[in-house]
Formats: C-alpha cells, structure tokens, sequence
C-alpha cells in the first residue's frame, strides 16, 4: 500500500537548521539521498520532493472569469510543508518506521498517510 510521508517546518526547526553550516546542511541533504537510495533498493521508494519557499507559492482560484492566481491569502500557520516520500510499503507499521528516520520526527513533524486508489474507489 501507498503512503504518503508529509514532513514540515515549523520556526523552530528552521531555526536548528539555520545554526547549521553550509557542510553540515550539505550532510544533512546527503541523509535525505541515502534514505531515498536505501527506500529504492528496498522498492518501497514510489517518489520524492523538497518544496520551494511558500514565498513562491500561488494560490489558484477558478470560477466564471477564468483561473486566477495569486500570491495568497494563505492560511495562518507556522508549521509549512516543506517536502513529502511517497513509499509503497507492506503495512502502515513500516511507513511510521520510514517516518520515524527523518530528522524533523523529532520536532512532531512528519504526517504519515494511506494513499487512496481512486480507480478502485476504496476508501480507507
């Protein structure tokens, strides 16, 4: 089955990773890579990003005068999704045990979730 592993920011975790310097960010993206590595030779690894700065994000609205996008409002939150692992595991037990790796678990960070199959139309 499909998880997804959401993992956010919050100021304070962005503040740990600000006190970092440049070699040991340059680490800490290096374990991100070998757990992505570790993830495909095991075949669980379905797909991987970092999102940009929500600096960059638009928030796109649709209706009778066409498709619009802006650069907000956004919602007031301080945590922010900052990337996601898309795994495809034996059981939700080993996709907390994925989660459980990345650093930001740490901080009460990391969301895991089933992954509906929308051609099946099941529902979890």
């Amino acid at each position: 089955m499909k998880y997804l592993i959401q993992i956010y920011s919050n100021p304070e975790s962005r503040a740990v990773w600000n006190t970092f310097t440049p070699e040991q960010q340059a680490e800490g993206y290096d374990y991100y890579q070998r757990i992505s590595e570790e993830l495909a030779a095991s075949g669980e690894f379905v797909a991987s990003e970092a999102l940009a700065d929500i600096s960059l994000a638009k928030r796109v609205t649709s209706g009778d005068a066409g498709t619009v996008a802006s650069d907000g409002p956004f919602a007031e939150t301080k945590e922010l999704l900052a990337g996601f692992y898309l795994v495809d595991c034996e059981s939700e037990a080993r996709a907390v045990e994925i989660a459980g790796r990345f650093p930001e678990a740490q901080f009460g960070l990391v969301e895991v979730r089933p992954v509906l199959e929308m051609a099946a139309g099941s529902d979890v």
